[in-house]
């Protein structure tokens, strides 16, 4: 596993344009994983509010979801190409190259996001060889809940439907729970 950190101090703010020259360089990396391997790649972020992206309970989160899709993988017999962790001020990311069909590969991962308790709290993508990226709508699934009303996400977040302190109480009860629930 390739892991990359670039100035990770937790609790540092970050800006709209640093967020958004990640996801442009997250773009070009799924693009080059493409291109090399010719297979599906899968992407990994949080749901992560706000400007602090980068904390204890974001990496928490993260090494759950990256040792929660590798056992996935494993299971179904996936084998894994390659993965890159990027740690980063802008939040942890994952990239990995699976080998295995990618309409499948995004059932499979959306059921994990759907029932591991804080699956709710990873954004998975796929993008297919064809560089299409797998929707639940695709897949006839209806589309992710916002954390704090159960209504659609999307529509939430565009109207900013709730106060930033409500979501992340939310996301930290989350968190917190799963952790309890663990160390037991």
């Amino acid at each position: 596993m390739n892991v990359t950190t670039t100035g990770c101090a937790c609790g540092e703010s970050v800006t709209l344009e640093q967020v958004l020259e990640c996801r442009d360089q997250r773009a070009l990396r799924q693009r080059v994983a493409l291109q090399e391997h010719g297979k599906p790649v899968l992407s990994l972020t949080l749901v992560m509010p706000g400007p602090v992206k980068e904390s204890t309970d974001a990496r928490f989160l993260f090494w759950t979801a990256i040792n929660s899709i590798d056992a996935m993988l494993q299971e179904k017999c996936w084998p894994i190409l390659a993965r890159e962790v990027i740690l980063m001020p802008t939040g942890p990311e994952a990239l990995y190259v699976v080998n295995g069909n990618a309409h499948d590969l995004k059932c499979g991962l959306t059921e994990l996001e759907d029932q591991h308790a804080l699956g709710r709290l990873w954004d998975i993508d796929v993008i297919g060889p064809d560089n299409v990226a797998i929707s639940r709508s695709m897949l006839g699934l209806a589309s992710r809940r916002c954390l704090v009303c159960g209504a659609a996400a999307h529509a939430c977040a565009r109207s900013r439907a709730h106060p930033l302190e409500d979501l992340l109480k939310v996301i930290e009860e989350k968190v917190d729970g799963y952790r309890r629930s663990v160390e037991r």
